[in-house]
């Protein structure tokens, strides 16, 4: 069986994406799993393994992904020209290069090229162009996929949280939350973990928005008019989901160990904690959409680019966690018809 193929975007060039890319592909038991296929280019890879004394592991290229071959790290030349590399800068070059390498891969992963993208980290600020004009990649992937709905989906051995709200400043995170948006998330949520994760029964914590979880309406009663609805609503649709629970009593007492999942109201209320908890294993996954996307759960990380001190831990689980959905997506489909086998199966796997 042909092994599956991963797409993988090197994001900023001035930053770690290379750098973490290039470590996790050195280990050539990583071939054993998947095929890797890089978008960037040869000479900008060749620059970072300099910089990094990588000697005994190098580049296949490759003009297109059907050309990949499965013992080896492929790569596309996603452009022709040379490219200044400024170690540690936020500048135009890493923004522009980090989307021709996006633009490119998504391509791909669209035409079924590919199986699924791990997305190295960009720069939010610098690559925003007139072909780019959003907060981050998970809008970017899901305005490509056509998308209604996605969910930003952090995900560990030990812990998984998404949001309601994503990238937006957070004066507006009041207004941007209803109980149709909660319910919408929940969903995704909720089919994900059966779908993605193979949980026969997904638990699923909501967090309340404000401090305390609104105090029974004393400082807030967001929790009473639009969470407890979506709450009430999720479950009648057959969704186990609970809440809403005060945030920091819930991670403090460790009761999020209680549950398969978490959905917090807001980026930082989230990611903060995942962070704590799982920042060397953490991933990114973007959920809800018909392709599979993962990234680490850091950034560019520009203060370290080109010292050779990056960990790629996270990067490394970002691709076995693509591997794996990819996997569990596949058989979920080849098993929709026998749902006894499923159920079996996925009782297995809890």
């Amino acid at each position: 069986m042909e092994k599956i193929k991963i797409g993988i975007s090197i994001g900023d060039v001035n930053g770690i994406g290379l750098e973490i890319i290039i470590k996790t592909l050195a280990d050539a038991a990583i071939m054993d799993y998947c095929t890797p296929i890089v978008y960037g280019h040869t000479k900008v890879a060749s620059f970072h393994r300099r910089t990094l004394n990588v000697q005994d592991m190098n580049f296949n290229v490759i003009a297109e992904a059907s050309q990949a071959q499965h013992r080896k790290a492929n790569m596309i030349n996603c452009w022709e020209e040379d490219v200044k590399i400024d170690l540690g800068q936020s500048n135009e070059t890493g923004g522009k290069y980090a989307l021709l390498s996006l633009e490119r891969a998504t391509t791909d992963l669209l035409s079924g090229h590919i199986d699924a993208l791990v997305t190295a980290p960009i720069n939010k600020d610098n690559i925003q162009s007139d072909t780019f004009k959003f907060p981050g990649h998970t809008e970017y992937l899901q305005e490509r996929d056509g998308a209604a709905e996605s969910l930003m989906f952090l995900v560990s051995d030990t812990l998984r949280v998404g949001v309601v709200t994503g990238h937006i400043p957070v004066s507006q995170i009041p207004q941007a939350i209803t109980t149709e948006k909660i319910l919408a998330k929940l969903k995704l949520m909720n089919s994900s973990l059966k779908t993605d994760f193979w949980i026969r029964k997904p638990k699923i914590a909501v967090l309340g928005l404000n401090p305390h979880a609104g105090d029974n309406g004393l400082i807030g009663d967001e929790e009473q008019t639009i969470i407890a609805p979506a709450l009430e609503e999720a479950r009648a649709a057959g969704i186990l989901a609970m809440g809403p629970y005060p945030a920091d009593g819930f991670f403090a007492n460790a009761t999020y160990t209680k549950f398969d999942a978490v959905l917090a109201m807001y980026h930082d209320q989230g990611l903060i904690p995942f962070k704590q908890i799982s920042f060397e294993s953490g991933v990114n996954y973007t959920a809800g959409l018909s392709f599979v996307r993962t990234s680490p759960d850091h950034g560019t990380a520009y203060d370290i680019a080109g010292q050779n001190k990056a960990s790629e831990v996270s990067f490394r689980e970002a691709l076995f966690s693509a591997i794996h959905i990819v996997k569990h997506r596949r058989e979920s489909a080849q098993l929709n018809e026998n749902p006894l086998q499923f159920t079996k199966l996925s009782r297995d796997r809890d």
